[in-house]
């Protein structure tokens, strides 16, 4: 937007208008309202509503339970999967996460946050034969895995509240952290670490390191992990190859801050 169009807010074209509302929802991660956005944007009111209702009909946006606040739509979801997926930044993608997944010796997934779920948006197997199958566009939960708990660590509290106050807690495994105030605790230490893990707390035997892969402003584009059977592989063991993994995460963040 120009310093122009900043003092005269109505001088924004129509198409521009859509595309600022819906740049300023993904911007802020969580749920919105018109009147938080247009605090952003300074439109006339009815304009900044019609807007959403047009984004809403047309499947970018889509209402909240509580009929006030909105999330990205379907098709806003589906855009952002196929950006990061594109065909220029593919091979060299799979590139970075094959040379990690040698150096590691497991399989490596990259994975976005789509709602309450991560969403598996890539992945490179492991050349065991004994692998543990989470194909690509596998949905996970947010609370039991090391990709969603980084996710979650990225939220502010109240934002973190209304996850804990809406979210059924399935006990995947014993290790499973069903307890509101110990994943709080857990979310608290991967914030202070800078990474999250999976101690077998979403299928029995299986543990996972996670680590962000940031944008230019340090916010979360998507995450980078490895996964691996604990016959093969002791979390102690995993931790060591933390620095590898940090590794591959700035190169895959470099590829996509310098496409942009």
């Amino acid at each position: 937007m120009t310093a122009e169009q900043k003092e005269k807010p109505d001088s924004i074209p129509t198409v521009l208008r859509l595309l600022l509302v819906v740049e300023e929802v993904a911007r802020q991660g969580v749920p919105v309202t018109p009147s938080e956005i247009n605090q952003h944007l300074g439109l006339p009111k009815p304009t900044i509503h019609r807007l959403f209702t047009t984004l809403e009909e047309e499947g970018f946006l889509q209402r909240n339970l509580d009929g006030k606040s909105y999330t990205p739509g379907a098709r806003l979801r589906a855009l952002a999967a196929e950006v990061l997926s594109a065909r220029s930044l593919r091979a060299a993608r799979l590139a970075a996460m094959t040379a990690l997944a040698e150096d590691v010796g497991e399989t490596c997934n990259l994975a976005i946050p789509d709602r309450d779920e991560m969403l598996y948006l890539e992945r490179v197997e492991t050349k065991w034969p004994l692998r543990i199958r989470l194909p690509v566009s596998s949905r996970v939960p947010l609370y039991c895995t090391a990709s969603g708990k980084l996710y979650l660590s990225t939220l502010n509290d109240t934002q973190i509240d209304g996850y804990l106050q809406h979210t059924t807690f399935e006990q995947h495994t014993p290790r499973t952290i069903t307890n509101h105030d110990h994943l709080r605790e857990e979310i608290n230490a991967v914030r202070r670490s800078g990474y999250a893990q999976d101690n077998q707390e979403f299928m029995e035997g299986m543990i996972a390191l996670a680590v962000p892969i940031n944008d230019q402003s340090g916010r979360l584009l998507s995450t980078i992990a490895f996964h691996a059977p604990v016959q093969r592989m002791a979390m102690k063991e995993a931790s060591s190859h933390l620095p590898r993994l940090r590794e591959a995460a700035e190169e895959l963040s470099r590829l996509v801050t310098d496409e942009t």
